[in-house]
């Protein structure tokens, strides 16, 4: 009887290592603007298979991230952000996607952008920083 309940918590913890160990938690600096912004993010991340939490903060523009490294990357993750229209630090947000956020989500572009995911960027230079009409950004 001693020796089965050993074994069976031997194995329980066995499972836990193993589970958390497929856990993986990061930040990822993610352009945007507004509340507006933050739910477009949360919500490209979220749709993802295998994503636990994600959380981004207006203040300093990163997104806390928590996700199975077995059923997705950070690429992937970093991809539906710019399929989002929002730039990231591994990929620019195609040109199509950016120009369609409302004005107020419309971030000043750096020029120097990384290549997306299909090798393209696009120089932007004039956009709206903030134009208040959605968002309060003070």
């Amino acid at each position: 009887m001693k020796t089965k309940s050993i074994s069976t918590i031997a194995i329980l913890l066995f499972i836990g290592f193993t589970i958390q160990a497929a856990n993986k938690s990061e930040k990822i600096k993610v352009n945007g603007q507004c509340d507006m912004c933050k739910n477009r993010i949360e919500s490209a991340v979220k749709s993802l298979d295998g994503v636990a939490s994600a959380q981004w903060n207006k203040s300093d523009k990163s997104l806390a991230v928590s996700y199975n490294d077995k059923k997705t990357t950070t690429q992937k993750i970093q991809t539906s952000i710019a399929m989002a229209g929002h730039d990231t630090e591994m990929f620019s947000a195609g040109e199509s996607g950016y120009n369609a956020l409302p004005t107020c989500c419309q971030y000043k572009r750096d020029g120097n952008r990384k290549s997306n995911f299909h090798g393209v960027t696009a120089n932007t230079s004039g956009k709206v920083e903030n134009s208040g009409a959605c968002c309060n950004n003070k």
